[in-house]
């Protein structure tokens, strides 16, 4: 169950900041990321000397540590979610500090940690190591996860 979560991610090709899932949990999730050499952002961030923007950043923790365990909660109550239905998780709110820069070809590791999830509503505290374990970023993120009737 763990890997397959990531066939229901609605992020496609460039936009998938998402490798692997270690644990999952109702608790929370362990996930990790390789930033590519080539992903689109690097060519102008910072021409000459490339360093992952802090909204990318934030958009794999969200990935990792939102969506992935907000995803794996909502298909947990399978019986609300019929066939015809498409998960589609909107950020509602994040608080990141940014502690280490990011560079082209670095893996980084988000670990996420439940703090409630209600009617649709769930709010993690995610933290994102490199691989030697130093913090990279850490913060709270909130968001839902709307069930759209794709056949409605």
């Amino acid at each position: 169950m763990k890997n397959s979560i990531l066939n229901h991610l609605p992020y496609k090709s460039s936009f998938r900041f998402v490798d692997h899932i270690s644990e999952l949990s109702e608790e929370g999730v362990v996930g990790d990321y390789t930033l590519k050499h080539d992903a689109f952002f690097y060519e102008d961030h910072f021409e000459g000397n490339p360093v992952t923007p802090g909204v990318i950043i934030t958009e794999i923790m969200a990935q990792i540590g939102l969506v992935v365990l907000g995803i794996f909660l909502i298909l947990k109550e399978s019986e609300l979610v019929s066939s015809g239905d498409t998960l589609f998780p909107l950020l509602t709110s994040t608080e990141v500090s940014f502690h280490k820069m990011v560079l082209p070809g670095q893996k980084v590791t988000v670990i996420s940690k439940k703090q409630y999830f209600r009617f649709g509503k769930l709010k993690c505290y995610v933290e994102m190591t490199d691989e030697t374990g130093e913090t990279v970023a850490k913060g709270m993120f909130s968001g839902i996860v709307k069930r759209l009737d794709i056949h409605g």
